[in-house]
């Protein structure tokens, strides 16, 4: 292994460069994540019984060659709905696991909801203690105190995986509003909700006291997470004006500026005046055109392509249809550089998979649903819409199902997809 930081305009902060022979391995990288990258390659070059303990011992052999890579797109993530249905820091950090051999770099977190709130505000801590107590269908709920959200963004780091912390706001509240009275324009605060219902929720946008909280709220989120974001949600908004919530947007993009962090909101938020460093998040039809324009950056994570909780077939008993059956082909078959009119990919900053959580519950059902199409969205952030071609990863992701076997992953077995036995 060997960082070479003179190789860096070759190959970029994350590429490496890998060589084969008969005598040796090279690894040759400009920056830690370059070798941490190469590694995962030199990993899925050996066996899959590699993947099992008891192969320390044994001979294995590589196939001969070079291979000389970078990644197309800065951003290439995913996201966990921790709200809807919590999962526990050990099952986070599995995820963080398989986020890292697929060569994606964000994690984000979506914490709060209609129906949870997942992470300790230790000045506020009615959020977590009321709003953490439930989830959809009326379960036990929880939420992280900030030593394990802290350990799961360090876990993360070492992996070179960044955690993105989500607060949805103003809408998406409920678990918000059920706990801090003050929240809602007529100071009674509603009861806990476990459907899965949207829209009915606005925290008061008019009252000073709304913006204490925001600010508490984001000040020991800034603490703990070392990364440069902080995502304020902003999406499915319908009790507030448009007047209403681009006020609301506009100050809070200042709340989080001001503790020394950027701010990403969903497509949603791209009519607001938004600083050229605030980043969209493209999900759905929006003006996120309008931003590209005025020089930001654009995250796509289009749902009819990239929503990891619709439905694989009609036949799926998990997730939901509201955008379209995605199958891992349909997930594949896209280019970010084209898909959106008006945002040229100069303006792309990357991709990312959303995971929504209405309808999962163990760690089982959110790995069936994230997989194989997470591996497919990799690609994309990854490598060049010339280098990609259906047939052929078909094909190398079949193989791969060996490995997901032998990491314990409740995959789908896609049936466009020839799996290896």
């Amino acid at each position: 292994l060997r960082l070479d930081p003179a190789g860096a305009a070759a190959r970029g902060a994350e590429g490496y460069e890998l060589v084969v022979e008969r005598e040796r391995v090279l690894l040759r990288a400009a920056h830690p994540a370059g070798l941490f990258y190469g590694v995962q390659t030199l990993r899925q070059l050996l066996p899959a019984s590699v993947e099992h303990a008891a192969a320390l011992n044994r001979r294995l052999a590589l196939p001969a060659g070079r291979v000389v890579d970078q990644p197309r797109f800065a951003w290439r993530g995913a996201m966990l709905d921790v709200a809807r249905h919590f999962l526990p820091p050990a099952d986070v950090k599995r995820f963080v696991d398989l986020l890292a051999l697929y060569k994606l770099n964000r994690l984000h977190l979506h914490l709060a909801d209609d129906q949870g709130w997942r992470v300790e505000i230790r000045s506020r801590p009615e959020l977590a203690r009321v709003g953490g107590s439930t989830q959809v269908g009326g379960g036990p709920g929880g939420y992280y105190t900030q030593a394990e959200y802290a350990d799961i963004v360090a876990y993360a780091a070492s992996r070179f995986v960044t955690v993105v912390p989500e607060i949805d706001m103003p809408g998406h509240t409920n678990a918000a509003l059920a706990s801090i009275a003050a929240l809602n324009c007529d100071g009674a605060a509603p009861p806990l909700y476990t459907g899965i219902r949207v829209g009915f929720s606005a925290l008061c946008v008019g009252s000073d006291s709304t913006y204490a909280v925001v600010d508490d709220v984001v000040r020991e989120l800034a603490a703990l997470t070392p990364g440069r974001w902080i995502h304020v949600g902003g999406d499915e908004v319908e009790r507030l004006t448009g007047a209403e919530y681009r006020g609301f947007v506009e100050r809070v993009q200042g709340i989080v500026r001001s503790h020394g962090r950027e701010m990403i909101g969903w497509g949603e938020i791209a009519p607001a005046n938004l600083a050229p460093t605030t980043v969209v998040q493209h999900w759905k039809p929006d003006s996120a055109r309008l931003h590209a324009a005025r020089g930001g950056r654009v995250i796509l994570s289009p749902a009819k392509r990239v929503y990891l909780d619709m439905k694989y077939d009609s036949a799926t008993t998990l997730g939901l249809r509201w955008a379209g059956l995605v199958s891992v082909r349909h997930a594949y078959g896209w280019d970010p550089a084209t898909y959106l009119p008006g945002v040229p990919e100069a303006a792309i900053l990357g991709v990312e998979a959303p995971l929504w959580s209405e309808t999962l519950v163990r760690r089982a059902d959110f790995e069936f649903m994230a997989f194989p199409r997470l591996a497919a969205v990799a690609e994309v952030g990854w490598s060049g819409a010339s280098a990609r071609r259906w047939e052929e990863f078909r094909r190398r992701l079949g193989a791969h199902g060996p490995r997901l076997t032998a990491l314990g992953v409740n995959f789908y077995r896609a049936p466009e997809v020839p799996w290896a036995r």
